[in-house]
Parts: structure tokens; sequence; C-alpha cells
């Protein structure tokens, strides 16, 4: 049995991801930050183990790893949002932003692709943003570091293809989740009406995206950025 460690995965996409998968009959890993009883939520509904972890830990995600063992597909899907002013940025919010959304998933991948180079066989899919590829204002810190989740991606897709590792990466477009859930009706109104579908995604639908670039059907798929956001990049 396969085993697929999600972080991030007490709400949100991560959620969805970690009910997809455990649906699928995988055996599922999570990490969370605080949250525990959403974490236990999750665990009690879908049988996954949860580990509390700070992913820009390098000893915390060690530890994690060590006792999950060898994992054989991994969704980065842990991140952070600010909305700020370019000007108003402070360098310890930059800092926070990278730590988890770039630190954390280099310090996680670096931990399983050793198991996943000996086994010949990877699946890692990083979760990035619509803001990654266009840019969001009042969001360059968060902007930037997806546009490197990106970057990320294609490059470790070239270096680890020869060991028969894919890794890809979805981009989200405007997601209901909690995430969003602080932007006022006039802004989510704009969002749906510059989105081509003329509405806002769900989690699942991420989730099923994510899920389908692990399967075999996305086998001779790596490097690519598969953008689930209802057309807005478009």
């Amino acid at each position: 049995m396969r085993k697929v460690l999600i972080t991030g995965g007490s709400r949100g996409i991560g959620a969805a991801c970690v009910r997809r998968f455990s649906a699928e009959g995988f055996e599922v890993y999570f990490n969370y930050t605080s949250n525990d009883k959403a974490a236990k939520k999750i665990m009690e509904e879908t049988g996954a183990q949860g580990f509390k972890c700070n992913v820009s830990n390098s000893l915390s995600v060690k530890k994690m790893i060590n006792m999950i063992g060898g994992v054989d597909i991994l969704i980065n899907n842990a991140g952070i949002s600010r909305i700020n002013l370019f000007t108003d940025i402070s360098e310890k919010e930059w800092d926070e932003v990278f730590d988890v959304n770039i630190k954390g998933m280099f310090l996680v991948t670096k931990e399983v692709l050793p198991h996943m180079i000996r086994s010949k066989y990877g699946r890692i899919v990083n979760i990035s943003s619509m803001w990654g590829i266009s840019g969001g204002s009042c969001e360059v810190h968060y902007s930037a570091s997806k546009a490197a989740v990106i970057g990320f991606t294609k490059a470790l897709a070239k270096e680890e293809g020869p060991s028969g590792i894919t890794v890809n990466c979805v981009a989200p477009g405007v997601i209901k989740t909690e995430m969003n859930a602080r932007l006022d009706d006039e802004a989510v109104s704009e969002l749906e009406e510059e989105t081509p579908l003329m509405r806002l995604g769900t989690p699942e639908e991420v989730a099923n995206a994510v899920y389908f670039l692990t399967s075999d059907d996305a086998s001779f798929i790596t490097g690519q950025v598969l953008c689930a956001d209802g057309g807005i990049t478009v």
C-alpha cells in the first residue's frame, strides 16, 4: 500500500486531499500546525494519521518523517497567506510567508526523496496559486512565494525524472476555503465575475486535480502546472 503525506492537511484543500486519498485506499498521513480540533475531526472521519509538525523547522520535519517511514506520494500543500501593501510588509512577515510556503516545502521534500530515489518511484505535487502565475496586488510576498513553488517544481522534475519520480504543481484559483473566508461579498462577486466559469472552486475540485497527477493516468506528466482555477488565468 502506498504511503501518502499531505502537509497542511487539517482543513481546506489539504483536508480534501486527505479525504480523497483515504477514500482511494491509501495509507494517509498529514501534518498540521496548531488546530488540534480540526486535525482530530479529519482523523476520526478518514482514519488518516495526523502529526503536529512545523514544516519550517527541520528537526520537527525529521521527527515526523522518521515516525512515518518511507513516503511514496507527497503533497506539499501547507501554506500561509498575508494581504498587505508592499510598502507595509515587514521583514518578519516576509520571512514568515517564505518559511512556510518555500522552506517548508524544501525541508519536507528533502526528507522524503531518499526513499523515493531508492524505490525508483515517487509522486510529488506542490500547491502553488493563480497568484504565482499572474501576481496579486497587495500580496507580493505570497505571490512571490507561490511563483517560487513553480520554479521549484520544474527544476526538481528535471533532476528526479531519471529516478522515476514525477514532480508537478497545481495552481488553484479562488477556492472556498478558510483562507479566502476573509474576503467580503463584494470582493467575492468581483472574483466570480473575473472567472470564466462564474463561480468559486471547491477544495474537492482541487483535490481531484492533485489525485490525477499522482495516478497512473499521469505517469508521463512531470514538471507541469495544472491550473484548477475556473479559467481565471486564461
